[in-house]
């Protein structure tokens, strides 16, 4: 009984421990290309909200020639 006991604390230690924070921050460059355009300042953001506030693609803005 014990050992379970003590099998249950172990695996539950361990799935507490496996919340970290993520490998990549979501604000960082993706590519080296866009942390080329951010440094020059043209950068044209992956989406943008539409008139309900939903994010969609920001195509026109991506695709328009600078």
């Amino acid at each position: 009984m014990r050992r379970i006991a003590a099998a249950g604390t172990l695996l539950s230690m361990l799935f507490l421990l496996g919340c970290q924070r993520a490998l990549f921050p979501k604000n960082a460059p993706r590519t080296q290309f866009e942390m080329h355009q951010r440094t020059r300042s043209r950068y044209v953001p992956l989406e943008e909200p539409d008139v309900f506030g939903r994010p969609q693609p920001a195509l026109r803005a991506r695709l328009s020639p600078h």
